[in-house]
Protein backbone atom coordinates (compact mmCIF):
# COMPACT_ATOMS: atom_id res chain seq x y z
CA UNK A 1 0.00 0.00 0.00
CA UNK A 2 1.47 3.68 -1.04
CA UNK A 3 0.61 5.97 1.22
CA UNK A 4 2.68 9.16 0.02
CA UNK A 5 3.61 9.69 -3.44
CA UNK A 6 5.43 12.24 -5.69
CA UNK A 7 5.91 14.15 -2.60
CA UNK A 8 8.55 17.44 -3.19
CA UNK A 9 8.86 19.83 -0.20
CA UNK A 10 11.57 22.08 1.05
CA UNK A 11 11.51 23.39 4.05
CA UNK A 12 12.84 26.88 5.65
CA UNK A 13 14.99 27.04 9.12
CA UNK A 14 12.34 28.94 11.12
CA UNK A 15 8.78 29.07 10.03
CA UNK A 16 5.41 27.10 11.87
CA UNK A 17 4.23 24.75 8.97
CA UNK A 18 0.54 23.04 9.36
CA UNK A 19 -0.41 19.86 7.14
CA UNK A 20 -3.87 19.36 6.75
CA UNK A 21 -6.04 17.18 5.09
CA UNK A 22 -9.07 13.94 5.43
CA UNK A 23 -7.82 10.82 7.88
CA UNK A 24 -5.71 8.08 5.97
CA UNK A 25 -4.14 10.87 3.43
CA UNK A 26 -0.69 10.50 4.78
CA UNK A 27 -0.19 13.30 7.12
CA UNK A 28 1.05 11.11 9.93
CA UNK A 29 3.14 9.43 7.76
CA UNK A 30 5.09 12.17 6.34
CA UNK A 31 5.89 13.39 9.85
CA UNK A 32 7.42 9.66 10.27
CA UNK A 33 9.51 10.16 7.61
CA UNK A 34 11.20 13.05 8.35
CA UNK A 35 11.28 12.31 12.12
CA UNK A 36 13.22 9.19 11.70
CA UNK A 37 10.19 6.97 13.15
CA UNK A 38 8.79 5.52 9.12
CA UNK A 39 11.35 4.64 6.51
CA UNK A 40 10.35 5.52 3.18
CA UNK A 41 10.72 3.01 0.24
CA UNK A 42 11.78 5.45 -2.82
CA UNK A 43 13.33 9.18 -2.73
CA UNK A 44 15.05 10.73 -0.37
CA UNK A 45 15.32 12.90 2.56
CA UNK A 46 17.63 15.87 2.67
CA UNK A 47 18.84 17.11 5.53
CA UNK A 48 21.36 19.94 5.13
CA UNK A 49 22.51 18.55 1.72
CA UNK A 50 23.29 15.70 3.73
CA UNK A 51 21.30 12.53 2.38
CA UNK A 52 19.99 9.63 4.75
CA UNK A 53 19.58 6.62 2.50
CA UNK A 54 22.53 4.93 3.45
CA UNK A 55 21.57 5.67 7.52
CA UNK A 56 22.13 2.92 9.65
CA UNK A 57 20.10 2.19 12.55
CA UNK A 58 22.76 3.92 15.20
CA UNK A 59 22.89 7.43 12.69
CA UNK A 60 19.02 7.31 13.04
CA UNK A 61 18.95 6.99 16.64
CA UNK A 62 21.34 10.06 17.08
CA UNK A 63 19.60 12.22 14.43
CA UNK A 64 16.07 11.57 16.09
CA UNK A 65 18.06 12.89 19.58
CA UNK A 66 19.82 15.51 18.85
CA UNK A 67 17.75 17.00 15.68
CA UNK A 68 14.52 16.43 16.65
CA UNK A 69 11.77 17.29 18.99
CA UNK A 70 8.58 15.15 19.56
CA UNK A 71 5.43 16.58 20.68
CA UNK A 72 2.33 13.81 20.59
CA UNK A 73 -1.47 14.22 20.93
CA UNK A 74 -0.91 11.85 24.00
CA UNK A 75 1.57 13.57 26.51
CA UNK A 76 3.94 10.07 26.92
CA UNK A 77 4.63 11.65 30.79
CA UNK A 78 6.13 9.21 33.03
CA UNK A 79 3.44 9.26 35.83
CA UNK A 80 5.80 8.90 39.20
CA UNK A 81 8.01 11.20 38.16
CA UNK A 82 7.83 15.14 38.32
CA UNK A 83 7.20 17.12 35.34
CA UNK A 84 11.21 18.32 35.87
CA UNK A 85 12.55 15.27 35.88
CA UNK A 86 10.04 14.25 32.98
CA UNK A 87 12.05 17.11 31.12
CA UNK A 88 15.47 15.85 32.33
CA UNK A 89 14.71 12.63 30.97
CA UNK A 90 14.98 13.61 27.58
CA UNK A 91 18.84 14.49 28.13
CA UNK A 92 19.59 11.28 29.36
CA UNK A 93 20.90 9.82 25.84
CA UNK A 94 23.04 12.90 24.85
CA UNK A 95 25.65 13.02 27.59
CA UNK A 96 24.51 15.98 29.50
CA UNK A 97 25.87 16.01 33.06
CA UNK A 98 23.11 16.32 35.72
CA UNK A 99 23.51 19.83 37.24
CA UNK A 100 23.50 21.04 33.52
CA UNK A 101 20.15 18.77 33.12
CA UNK A 102 18.50 20.06 35.68
CA UNK A 103 19.20 24.02 34.74
CA UNK A 104 18.23 23.16 31.51
CA UNK A 105 15.38 21.65 32.03
CA UNK A 106 14.12 24.45 34.42
CA UNK A 107 14.83 27.05 31.50
CA UNK A 108 12.85 24.81 29.14
CA UNK A 109 9.82 24.41 32.00
CA UNK A 110 10.19 28.67 32.60
CA UNK A 111 10.07 28.88 29.00
CA UNK A 112 6.38 27.60 28.36
CA UNK A 113 5.09 29.29 31.67
CA UNK A 114 5.69 25.87 34.36
CA UNK A 115 8.09 27.62 36.15
CA UNK A 116 6.26 27.34 39.32
CA UNK A 117 5.07 23.77 38.74
CA UNK A 118 8.41 21.93 38.29
CA UNK A 119 8.19 19.67 41.40
CA UNK A 120 4.38 18.58 40.58
CA UNK A 121 3.37 14.91 39.26
CA UNK A 122 1.46 15.05 35.82
CA UNK A 123 -1.43 14.15 37.77
CA UNK A 124 -1.50 16.83 39.34
CA UNK A 125 -1.23 19.27 36.28
CA UNK A 126 -4.44 19.81 33.51
CA UNK A 127 -4.29 18.96 29.94
CA UNK A 128 -2.67 22.08 28.64
CA UNK A 129 -0.11 22.32 31.15
CA UNK A 130 0.82 18.56 30.71
CA UNK A 131 0.61 19.27 26.72
CA UNK A 132 3.43 22.50 27.88
CA UNK A 133 5.62 19.82 30.06
CA UNK A 134 5.84 17.55 26.61
CA UNK A 135 6.77 20.77 24.37
CA UNK A 136 9.33 21.52 27.12
CA UNK A 137 10.35 18.00 26.63
CA UNK A 138 10.68 18.15 23.17
CA UNK A 139 12.91 21.88 23.33
CA UNK A 140 15.48 21.06 26.28
CA UNK A 141 17.47 18.88 23.64
CA UNK A 142 17.70 22.29 21.48
CA UNK A 143 16.73 20.50 18.43
CA UNK A 144 16.23 21.94 15.04
CA UNK A 145 12.96 20.55 14.05
CA UNK A 146 9.66 20.31 16.06
CA UNK A 147 7.27 17.82 15.22
CA UNK A 148 3.80 18.02 16.65
CA UNK A 149 1.32 15.61 15.91
CA UNK A 150 -2.08 16.46 16.89
CA UNK A 151 -0.67 18.70 20.01
CA UNK A 152 -4.07 20.18 20.71
CA UNK A 153 -6.29 16.89 19.46
CA UNK A 154 -7.12 16.69 23.29
CA UNK A 155 -7.65 20.00 24.64
CA UNK A 156 -10.48 23.17 24.60
CA UNK A 157 -10.72 25.92 22.37
CA UNK A 158 -8.55 28.56 25.19
CA UNK A 159 -6.31 26.01 25.80
CA UNK A 160 -5.29 25.15 22.30
CA UNK A 161 -4.50 28.62 21.58
CA UNK A 162 -2.21 28.55 24.55
CA UNK A 163 -0.07 26.11 22.82
CA UNK A 164 -0.28 27.43 19.78
CA UNK A 165 1.07 30.96 20.63
CA UNK A 166 4.05 28.51 22.11
CA UNK A 167 4.52 26.61 18.95
CA UNK A 168 4.35 29.79 16.73
CA UNK A 169 7.09 31.29 18.98
CA UNK A 170 9.57 28.31 19.42
CA UNK A 171 9.16 29.16 15.06
CA UNK A 172 10.59 32.15 15.46
CA UNK A 173 14.40 30.35 16.10
CA UNK A 174 13.04 26.64 14.54
CA UNK A 175 11.33 24.72 11.81
CA UNK A 176 8.21 23.48 13.49
CA UNK A 177 5.76 21.12 11.37
CA UNK A 178 2.62 20.23 12.95
CA UNK A 179 0.00 17.81 11.51
CA UNK A 180 -3.80 18.71 12.54
CA UNK A 181 -7.42 18.61 11.17
CA UNK A 182 -7.98 22.31 12.77
CA UNK A 183 -7.96 24.45 10.13
CA UNK A 184 -9.11 27.55 12.04
CA UNK A 185 -6.09 27.24 14.06
CA UNK A 186 -3.86 26.31 11.89
CA UNK A 187 -4.60 29.68 9.64
CA UNK A 188 -4.69 31.82 12.29
CA UNK A 189 -0.88 31.01 13.53
CA UNK A 190 0.82 29.13 10.98
CA UNK A 191 2.85 30.64 8.70
CA UNK A 192 2.66 27.30 5.97
CA UNK A 193 -0.35 25.50 5.28
CA UNK A 194 0.09 22.31 3.10
CA UNK A 195 -2.97 20.51 2.28
CA UNK A 196 -2.82 16.62 1.70
CA UNK A 197 -5.21 14.00 -0.04
CA UNK A 198 -4.65 10.71 -1.27
CA UNK A 199 -1.06 10.63 -0.07
CA UNK A 200 0.04 13.74 -2.72
CA UNK A 201 0.58 17.26 -2.07
CA UNK A 202 -3.02 19.02 -2.73
CA UNK A 203 -2.08 22.43 -1.93
CA UNK A 204 0.69 24.52 -0.48
CA UNK A 205 0.11 27.98 0.95
CA UNK A 206 3.57 29.77 0.85
CA UNK A 207 5.77 26.44 -1.01
CA UNK A 208 10.05 27.71 -0.76
CA UNK A 209 10.85 28.01 -4.61
CA UNK A 210 14.64 27.49 -5.76
CA UNK A 211 15.10 30.94 -6.35
CA UNK A 212 14.18 31.35 -2.50
CA UNK A 213 16.15 29.15 -1.19
CA UNK A 214 19.71 30.18 -3.25
CA UNK A 215 19.18 33.48 -2.26
CA UNK A 216 18.94 32.58 1.62
CA UNK A 217 21.94 29.74 1.12
CA UNK A 218 23.98 33.02 -0.50
CA UNK A 219 23.03 35.64 2.51
CA UNK A 220 23.80 32.69 5.20
CA UNK A 221 27.03 33.28 7.19
CA UNK A 222 28.96 30.50 6.78
CA UNK A 223 29.64 30.35 10.53
CA UNK A 224 25.81 29.63 10.96
CA UNK A 225 25.48 27.08 8.74
CA UNK A 226 24.36 24.46 10.34
CA UNK A 227 25.14 20.53 9.77
CA UNK A 228 23.23 17.25 11.07
CA UNK A 229 25.22 16.12 13.80
CA UNK A 230 25.22 12.23 14.00
CA UNK A 231 26.50 11.80 17.40
CA UNK A 232 25.86 8.86 19.13
CA UNK A 233 23.92 8.34 22.07
CA UNK A 234 24.20 6.44 24.83
CA UNK A 235 23.20 6.32 28.93
CA UNK A 236 25.58 6.24 31.75
CA UNK A 237 25.45 3.24 34.34
CA UNK A 238 24.44 5.51 37.00
CA UNK A 239 21.94 7.35 35.47
CA UNK A 240 20.57 4.61 34.04
CA UNK A 241 20.53 2.69 37.78
CA UNK A 242 19.18 5.60 39.69
CA UNK A 243 16.17 5.50 36.99
CA UNK A 244 15.40 1.95 37.82
CA UNK A 245 15.55 2.26 41.38
CA UNK A 246 13.22 5.50 41.44
CA UNK A 247 10.85 2.96 39.37
CA UNK A 248 11.26 0.49 41.98
CA UNK A 249 10.40 2.83 44.76
CA UNK A 250 7.08 3.95 43.00
CA UNK A 251 5.71 0.60 42.47
CA UNK A 252 6.62 -0.62 46.51
CA UNK A 253 4.18 -3.38 46.86
CA UNK A 254 4.71 -4.76 43.45
CA UNK A 255 8.69 -4.85 43.88
CA UNK A 256 8.23 -6.27 47.41
CA UNK A 257 5.72 -9.43 45.89
CA UNK A 258 7.89 -9.83 42.83
CA UNK A 259 11.11 -9.87 45.67
CA UNK A 260 9.22 -12.41 47.81
CA UNK A 261 8.36 -14.63 44.50
CA UNK A 262 11.76 -14.60 43.56
CA UNK A 263 13.62 -15.73 46.79
CA UNK A 264 10.99 -18.50 46.76
CA UNK A 265 12.20 -19.26 43.99
CA UNK A 266 15.78 -19.45 44.68
CA UNK A 267 15.64 -20.84 48.24
CA UNK A 268 13.59 -23.99 46.52
CA UNK A 269 16.68 -24.07 43.83
CA UNK A 270 19.24 -24.13 46.69
CA UNK A 271 17.70 -26.49 48.63
CA UNK A 272 17.16 -29.06 45.87
CA UNK A 273 21.07 -28.44 44.94
CA UNK A 274 22.32 -28.74 48.85
CA UNK A 275 20.10 -32.27 49.06
CA UNK A 276 21.50 -33.41 45.74
CA UNK A 277 24.79 -32.96 47.14
CA UNK A 278 24.39 -34.75 50.21
CA UNK A 279 22.63 -37.52 49.03
CA UNK A 280 26.06 -37.96 46.60
CA UNK A 281 28.05 -37.71 49.47
CA UNK A 282 26.65 -40.18 51.91
CA UNK A 283 26.51 -42.60 49.22
CA UNK A 284 30.03 -42.23 48.43
CA UNK A 285 30.67 -42.57 52.51
CA UNK A 286 28.44 -45.54 52.78
CA UNK A 287 30.61 -46.96 50.10
CA UNK A 288 33.66 -46.37 51.51
CA UNK A 289 32.51 -47.74 54.76
CA UNK A 290 31.36 -51.28 53.55
CA UNK A 291 34.41 -51.49 51.85
CA UNK A 292 36.60 -50.81 54.62
CA UNK A 293 34.60 -53.59 56.77
CA UNK A 294 35.56 -56.33 54.17
CA UNK A 295 39.41 -55.79 53.09
CA UNK A 296 40.72 -57.27 50.33
CA UNK A 297 44.11 -57.40 50.08
CA UNK A 298 46.15 -58.33 47.12
CA UNK A 299 50.04 -59.14 47.41
CA UNK A 300 52.30 -60.49 45.15
CA UNK A 301 54.69 -63.81 46.11
CA UNK A 302 56.79 -66.32 44.46
CA UNK A 303 56.90 -70.37 44.87
CA UNK A 304 59.03 -73.02 43.66
CA UNK A 305 57.30 -75.91 41.97
CA UNK A 306 59.01 -79.69 42.16
CA UNK A 307 57.67 -81.19 38.67
CA UNK A 308 59.15 -84.10 39.16
CA UNK A 309 57.88 -84.78 42.80
CA UNK A 310 54.31 -83.89 41.51
CA UNK A 311 54.84 -86.09 38.29
CA UNK A 312 55.06 -88.86 41.36
CA UNK A 313 52.14 -87.58 43.23
CA UNK A 314 49.65 -88.08 40.22
CA UNK A 315 51.01 -91.07 38.92
CA UNK A 316 50.35 -92.50 43.49
CA UNK A 317 46.96 -91.01 42.44
CA UNK A 318 46.07 -93.22 39.38
CA UNK A 319 47.18 -96.37 40.81
CA UNK A 320 44.87 -95.68 43.70
CA UNK A 321 41.52 -95.62 41.50
CA UNK A 322 43.02 -97.85 39.54
CA UNK A 323 42.45 -100.92 41.86
CA UNK A 324 38.70 -99.28 41.87
CA UNK A 325 37.99 -100.26 38.42
CA UNK A 326 36.09 -104.15 37.75
CA UNK A 327 38.48 -106.31 35.59
CA UNK A 328 36.98 -108.30 32.26
CA UNK A 329 37.50 -111.90 31.23
CA UNK A 330 38.50 -111.81 26.85
CA UNK A 331 35.25 -113.65 26.51
CA UNK A 332 32.99 -110.49 27.76
CA UNK A 333 31.44 -108.43 24.84
CA UNK A 334 31.68 -104.81 25.95
CA UNK A 335 29.21 -102.67 24.83
CA UNK A 336 29.12 -98.73 24.45
CA UNK A 337 26.59 -96.76 25.59
CA UNK A 338 25.51 -93.95 24.13
CA UNK A 339 23.98 -91.56 27.16
CA UNK A 340 22.50 -89.22 24.65
CA UNK A 341 20.35 -91.94 23.31
CA UNK A 342 16.39 -92.81 24.06
CA UNK A 343 15.58 -95.59 25.86
CA UNK A 344 14.12 -97.26 23.04
CA UNK A 345 17.23 -97.18 21.08
CA UNK A 346 19.35 -98.94 23.44
CA UNK A 347 19.82 -102.82 21.87
CA UNK A 348 20.58 -105.36 24.78
CA UNK A 349 22.07 -108.61 23.83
Amino acid sequence: MVELKGISLEFRESELVSILGPSGCGKTSLLNIIGGLDRYDSGDLMLDDLSTKNFKDDDWDAYRNHSIGFVFQSYNLIPHQTILQNVEIAMTLSGVSASERKQRAKEALTSVGLADQIKKKPSQLSGGQMQRVAIARALVNNPDIILADEPTGALDSHTSEQVMEILKEISKSKLVIMVTHNGELADKYSSRVIHLRDGGVQSDSNPLFKDEFEKRQKEAKPSSNKKVKLKKTSMSLFTATSLSFKNLLTKKGRTIITSFAGSIGIIGVALVLALSNGLSIYMTNAQQNALSGFPISVSTSSQNVDVNQKMQAMAMDNNANSNQYKAFTADDVIYNYDIMQTPSNIQMC
